[in-house]
């Protein structure tokens, strides 16, 4: 977390991204550290990302054993 609706996130390609939460999922949606979230990439700067989905372990359990994740 690194304040003002902003997380720091590690990407399936190796990148370091900085992600925004959009307002949406602010209130809603908790995000903590080791979370697994889906991410888009902004077109214009590369480095920066918005946060689209966050997963519950349930489903991260899911994604795991079916080899769709490889964390």
């Amino acid at each position: 977390m690194l304040g003002a609706n902003r997380i720091e996130v590690r990407c399936m390609d190796g990148k370091t991204r900085q992600a925004r939460i959009p307002g949406k999922m602010r209130k809603r949606v908790w995000i903590q550290k080791n979370d697994v979230v889906i991410i888009e990439p902004w077109d214009w700067q590369d480095d920066k990302a918005d946060v689209k989905w966050r997963y519950v372990q349930g489903d991260v359990r899911w994604l795991k054993e079916n080899g769709y994740l490889d964390v």
